[in-house]
């Protein structure tokens, strides 16, 4: 374990962060973590070992691995003697370790690069020990996690340093493209040609706190371009608020985080006794329109939006067995407004997204009151796709007044994010479910519900438009909302007779927020009974009948049709 103890002392060690004098037996207990202030030492190769895999699991493969100096570079040192000292500080041959173990009784690959060997430097044999675990676990069909720590390229090695981007990058693209889990654990620090390349690539991008995350380091930045840089810049909470990392976590709480990501990936839970799933429970799904009752548009627009209704995130605890929420668009931020990750319902392992409008006003106001910014639809296809990898269910939950119109949405491409959404989900070759728990406003609503089965709540509405954006457009009257919603059609009874949904999930009368655990319980059922449906369906098959689903709208002989409503509308 990497701690700077105390002058003098084989017993204390000083906290770099806070300063405190920690016991260093103690604090080797705590895993390397100041019981004070969080700070996260960093960890030798055994000791990160020690952490995340079950005791003696280990297999070492990567004894064979030794740098090689094929520039003949001599800086302060030649290149061979600065080798042989970091091999004797830290006991390895090359700055990396790769091998077998297991985690939780998985089977996995783990590689491991050591900070104390030339700052971690990527090198000829570090991108050799990357390679050389990638292709076992694409051999073995095994998971792979990585651990970095690293200041970048290895100078001393110059292109062939700077080569092992594509060597290592090609490696884990073609785990990509066999659906075979990589996780990714960024450690402080995280730089340069590591960072650009095998270490940002991971299915799921996990880090420590405080972690030091980057391409160019802030020295480097400040000495280029003087800029200032801001407070906590390339931590890795930084990193998470601008979409690039999927959580981060605690040492104590690590091993738990990825034995549940990989025992979802894998479908099951280990040597450790597999989850026990409750039966579906609540009401069944009503498919004909007759059996839902009539009610008042404008009443159902007001259930839908009320302020207590559950929203993805309940139906998420209430519903699921598990769930492991994955953060940000990798290109600008986490949109909150939208929220998703890998969870279990039932006996399926499925990707959730759905919209989070919040429940405290400080809440509603983060979320921006669930209405999506371009990332948020670009977080739900990186799921999306996610998903499509890993032959995973897309299970989505719908409530949003619409996608965001502000400037910076538009600057950011909210029309092509929606499109490309919309465009995504109808051509996943995956079962795709969704529900429309409260709102579903146009096109903001459809970018996730462009699905094999769409089902909506008893008190629910979908709609081109707002009741009152649609008065004051077609009945120049704001007033006129209720009867604009009347004239839409956008109620569960109407959008069941219209085919645009395919069932309906019941309610209370009153409206979801009076009893959520019932709401839920209905919403698992129906859920559940779609999955179990679409279960076993070819990819080419799903494809075909969603195509089918939807091109039947607007086309002459084969849309069905409402009759008149009751009360006559006027003139328009």
């Amino acid at each position: 374990m990497s701690i700077p103890r105390v002058a003098g002392s084989a017993q204390w060690a000083r906290c770099p962060s806070c300063e405190s004098f920690l016991y260093h037996k103690q604090l080797k207990r705590n895993l390397g973590v100041c019981p004070t202030c969080n700070f996260h030492f960093r960890l030798r190769v055994p000791d990160r070992i020690a952490q995340l895999l079950d005791p003696d699991t280990f297999e070492d493969l990567s004894e064979d691995i030794e740098p090689v100096d094929a520039l003949a570079f001599v800086d302060s040192k030649p290149y061979p003697d600065r080798i042989a000292a970091a091999q004797r500080k830290s006991g390895h041959k090359s700055g990396a370790t790769y091998g077998r173990g297991r985690l939780e009784g998985f089977p996995v690959v783990v590689a491991i690069i050591d900070f104390s060997f030339i700052g971690g430097s990527m090198s000829g044999a570090v991108g050799e020990s990357i390679t050389r675990a990638a292709e076992l676990a694409l051999e073995e069909r095994t998971p792979l996690i990585v651990v970095s720590a690293s200041g970048g390229a290895r100078m001393q090695e110059g292109c062939v340093s700077l080569m092992q981007m594509v060597k290592t990058s090609q490696a884990v693209g073609r785990l990509h493209e066999e659906g075979i889990l990589y996780i990714s654990l960024l450690t402080d620090p995280t730089y340069g040609g590591v960072s650009a390349s095998y270490a940002t690539l991971g299915d799921v991008l996990v880090a420590e706190p405080g972690s030091s995350i980057g391409f160019a380091g802030p020295s480097v930045i400040e000495q280029t371009i003087r800029q200032k840089l801001p407070e906590g810049f390339q931590t890795a909470e930084f990193l998470v608020e601008h979409g690039m990392l999927d959580l981060v976590s605690t040492r104590e709480n690590m091993r738990q985080e990825l034995r549940k990501l990989i025992g979802m990936h894998a479908g099951g839970q280990g040597e450790n006794g597999d989850l026990v799933a409750p039966g579906a429970e609540g009401d069944a799904p009503i498919t004909d329109a007759d059996d839902l009752t009539d009610r008042d548009p404008w009443e159902i627009v007001q259930l839908a939006r009320h302020i207590e209704r559950p929203h993805t995130l309940d139906y998420i605890a209430h519903a699921f067995e598990d769930f492991v929420e994955l953060h940000g668009d990798r290109l600008y931020r986490d949109d909150a407004s939208i929220v998703g990750g890998v969870g279990r319902i039932g006996e399926h392992t499925v990707v959730v997204i759905g919209h989070q409008k919040g429940a405290t006003t400080n809440e509603m106001m983060e979320r921006n009151f669930g209405m999506p910014h371009p990332e948020g639809y670009r977080k739900a296809m990186r799921l999306m796709r996610h998903a499509a990898r890993f032959g995973m269910p897309v299970v989505t939950f719908v409530d949003t007044p619409g996608a965001y119109p502000g400037i910076e949405a538009e600057e950011r491409g909210q029309s092509n994010a929606i499109a490309e959404s919309i465009m995504e989900m109808s051509r996943l070759p995956i079962p795709t479910v969704t529900t429309v728990t409260g709102e579903g406003g146009s096109g903001g609503a459809l970018a996730l519900a462009a699905g094999d089965r769409v089902m909506m709540l008893e008190n629910s509405y979908y709609s081109v438009i707002s009741p009152e954006g649609c008065a004051t457009i077609l009945f120049k009257d704001a007033a006129a909302a209720p009867r604009a919603a009347a004239a839409l059609r956008i109620t569960a009874r109407d959008l069941l007779g219209l085919r645009v949904m395919d069932a309906v999930v019941p309610e209370p009368a009153d409206g979801a927020h009076t009893d959520p655990t019932a709401t839920a319980a209905n919403v698992r059922r129906a859920v559940l009974q779609q999955l179990d449906e679409l279960k076993g369906v070819p990819g080419d098959e799903l494809l075909r009948r969603r195509y089918e689903r939807f091109r039947l709208f607007g086309t002459p002989g084969r849309q069905p049709t409402l009759p008149p409503i009751a009360a006559p509308i006027g003139e328009t």
